[in-house]
């Protein structure tokens, strides 16, 4: 397990594209809001507080970097999206800074999709797996609150995912993962390092 993950800092915030920091390589964090996101990422990298968690839907509200060994390498959590409350103008000017910086962000090698597994694939998810797919990177789909079912359907729900995912023609490795549990970590990472540092990925 690759410790650079446990020194994870935070760097900054960007409100726009150009405010981003010079990077090597980096893996967006993106996920409907309340999916576990900010949860995931703290549990990736056993630090509580790193991502700021909150029961408040849409509360990042900006791109959050936060440095992985180096300050070449970030993990960068995404504001989140799907929640009720945002005006029509405001998710449109999400979609447009979303679809600028999965599109024109050179660094950028991967977006790590967080999905309640027990919500998956919802139509905010599917737009923005569009957008994803307007880029040139690779697609993980975490499927957090496995704790929430029995080993039965949860191991169904990746492989559903899964399924209709390569019928729609996305491609996109998959795993389902626990917060609470610190379950699927082990995979997060090997996702994480072949796409940060060049190392094999073992995950279907």
């Amino acid at each position: 397990m690759n410790q650079a993950y446990f020194s994870a800092s935070f760097v900054q915030s960007a409100d726009a594209l150009p405010r981003c920091p010079a990077a090597s390589r980096e893996v967006a964090f993106a996920g409907r809001s309340n999916a576990g996101k900010s949860s995931a990422i703290n549990t990736i990298t056993r630090q509580k507080k790193l991502a700021r968690t909150s029961k408040t839907p849409g509360r990042t509200q900006l791109l959050n970097y936060f440095a992985v060994g180096d300050d070449q390498h970030f993990l960068v959590d995404l504001p989140g999206y799907g929640f009720a409350e945002v005006s029509k103008s405001k998710k449109k000017a999400w979609q447009a800074a979303m679809q600028r910086y999965l599109t024109q962000r050179d660094p950028l090698v991967g977006v790590v999709l967080v999905m309640d597994i027990r919500h998956p694939l919802t139509d905010s998810d599917w737009q923005m797996i569009e957008l994803q797919q307007q880029g040139d990177t690779e697609l993980h789909v975490l499927l957090t609150k496995g704790d929430k079912l029995a080993r039965g359907p949860r191991i169904q729900t990746v492989r559903k995912v899964q399924n209709t995912l390569a019928e729609a023609g996305v491609e996109a490795t998959i795993q389902d993962f626990s917060s609470l549990k610190s379950e699927g970590v082990s995979d997060a990472h090997g996702v994480l390092d072949a796409w940060l540092f060049g190392s094999s990925l073992d995950i279907e």
